[in-house]
């Protein structure tokens, strides 16, 4: 079971998760390049300009560690992050769980992602010139839970623990990225879930993502915000471990 994290992040994020499940699965944390404790001598801007690149970290990763027939939960990017993979590799996992994902932030004609062209390109510009107080001010509003603030302390913590070039070019590469027509064809049974209250990823990109995946289930979360892995780690353990017990999932 792969646990991949989203912009920003590292496999911390996991912490209240993972180990729910290590009791019937390996369970495989790791950190993004760029991330966490990678090494950062191994960015290479043209290899990460797209999420390809990601997508081929994923599948040598799980390749050298003889994943089959797995399952990957990955959060916001990473989510589509593994359906990349899943196509490049289809052997490696069985199942998808996406949690608050997003093929494309962009809105776009009859598809809404969330944001307008010159709010995303406000979004970059403001990371591109003061990356600390991007990530104080993006960090509560991702994360939601305003009665937590503890919560999103530890996302602007995170955030800024992260090397600010390469989380220009990692947000620019998220944020950009149009992936939709990635979900045609894989052949993955998958999981979508969604919080109910998310400003990255509202709930319409969550249920297009479900109408555009052959094989999937779609669970809307009483949680708010776009961390329900941080914010309500049970609710997010039961949905996975429902999706799990269902057709092929033991």
């Amino acid at each position: 079971m792969v646990f991949a994290h989203s912009f920003g992040c590292d496999q911390n994020m996991w912490r209240f998760v993972a180990p729910a499940f290590e009791d019937r699965y390996r369970t495989v944390l790791f950190d993004h390049i760029g991330a966490g404790g990678s090494d950062l001598a191994a960015y290479d801007a043209g290899k990460y300009a797209s999420l390809d690149g990601y997508a081929d970290d994923v599948v040598a990763l799980c390749r050298d560690l003889a994943v089959t027939g797995g399952v990957f939960v990955g959060h916001s990017v990473s989510a589509m992050i593994g359906v990349l993979a899943a196509k490049k590799a289809p052997e490696l996992f069985e199942s998808l769980v996406l949690v608050c994902p997003s093929p494309r932030y962009l809105d776009d004609d009859g598809y809404v992602g969330g944001f307008s062209a010159s709010q995303i390109e406000e979004l970059l510009d403001f990371l591109d010139t003061n990356h600390m107080g991007w990530s104080q001010a993006m960090a509560p509003a991702i994360m939601g839970n305003a009665d937590r603030p503890e919560l999103g302390e530890e996302l602007t913590n995170s955030f800024c623990r992260t090397d600010p070039n390469i989380a220009r070019r990692f947000a620019r590469t998220t944020f950009l990225a149009d992936n939709r027509a990635d979900l045609a064809g894989v052949k993955a049974r998958c999981l979508v879930i969604q919080s109910s209250e998310d400003v990255i990823a509202p709930q319409e990109v969550g249920e297009y993502v479900h109408r555009n995946l052959a094989n999937s289930e779609f669970v809307l979360l009483d949680a708010t915000g776009h961390c329900p892995n941080l914010s309500a780690p049970e609710e997010t353990i039961a949905a996975i471990a429902g999706f799990l017990r269902g057709p092929r999932g033991g």
